[in-house]
């Protein structure tokens, strides 16, 4: 009896391949890793005296010493970038997760308890969307004292609405499902329906909620530091620079504003692009297109 012919397979080669969508989602994942990492490692490896002023290296164009060049006091200008982008994400961080807690909580009573509530608390969130979220949170800011706490609450206390409709309507869907009926059925209360039935499936989307109001919110501080709102004028903020250096663009001098724009626009579209790839992902539909 012959023997079986031998297969001999190719040798394995590590090949780095992408699926469609994919590309977008790693180049914006690295942006994001290289500006986090830079964040966090700037106060070590690159400290900043806020109040430090070099009155002879005014308006310095972008040079190899100053890649970004200086400002109107003498400051390198990529290294106040580096710091209002701190200042930045940490705003758009936890007043995203303010705004979160907030709709969360309005849009879970809305969707649980229903009736009365519920026509009540919408109604609230309708009146208050029609308002600008600019204007809102100018006003929120002017009845406390400009700081990074007012900057929060302001982007917080204006950014909630659109997590409280989605929680409600997860929670409306959610409360038509069998598996809802059958815990109701056993003998479950309200309460542990909500948390152990309904808050499993409601998260995911609350989380990419949260995730999409960070550029929302890091635009709002960016334009209530602009408008002077913010941050003190020293302290470095991606806003502060914008401001500062709309003075010096009649002057020709044009990198001001430059390096402070390009972070936001840049680390902002890197955020909504992750959560854009998140987003298609737990849509079973585009999950099917995608064959994930």
């Amino acid at each position: 009896m012959a023997d079986a012919p031998t297969l001999h397979r190719a040798p394995w080669r590590p090949t780095l391949r992408l699926r469609p969508g994919r590309t977008g989602a790693v180049l914006a994942g690295a942006v994001l890793a290289v500006a986090l990492a830079a964040c966090l490692l700037a106060p070590v490896l690159w400290p900043l005296d806020q109040s430090a002023v070099a009155l002879d290296r005014t308006r310095l164009a972008p040079s190899w010493a100053h890649p970004a060049g200086t400002d109107d006091l003498g400051r390198d200008v990529a290294h106040r970038a580096l710091y209002g982008l701190r200042v930045s994400l940490l705003v758009g961080a936890i007043a995203a997760l303010v705004a979160t807690v907030i709709g969360g909580v309005v849009g879970g009573i809305a969707g649980t308890v229903g009736g009365r509530v519920d026509r009540l608390l919408m109604r609230i969130v309708d009146t208050i969307a029609a308002l600008p979220h600019l204007l809102l949170g100018i006003f929120i800011v002017a009845m406390l004292r400009p700081s990074l706490g007012a900057v929060i609450a302001s982007v917080g206390l204006t950014h909630w609405l659109s997590t409280a409709r989605i929680v409600r309507s997860e929670l409306l869907s959610l409360r038509t499902r069998p598996f809802v009926d059958a815990a109701i059925s056993g003998g479950a209360g309200r309460l542990r329906v909500l948390t152990r039935h309904l808050l499993p499936h409601v998260l995911p989307r609350l989380a990419l909620a949260t995730t999409l109001m960070i550029p929302h919110a890091v635009w709002h501080e960016t334009a209530l530091s602009f408008l002077g709102l913010g941050l003190p004028p020293h302290l470095a903020s991606l806003g502060n620079m914008i401001n500062d250096g709309q003075g010096s663009l009649l002057t020709g001098a044009w990198w001001g504003s430059l390096a402070p724009g390009a972070v936001i626009v840049v680390v902002t579209l890197a955020i909504a692009v992750l959560a854009a790839r998140w987003r298609d992902r737990l849509d079973p539909r585009v999950r099917a297109e995608l064959q994930l």
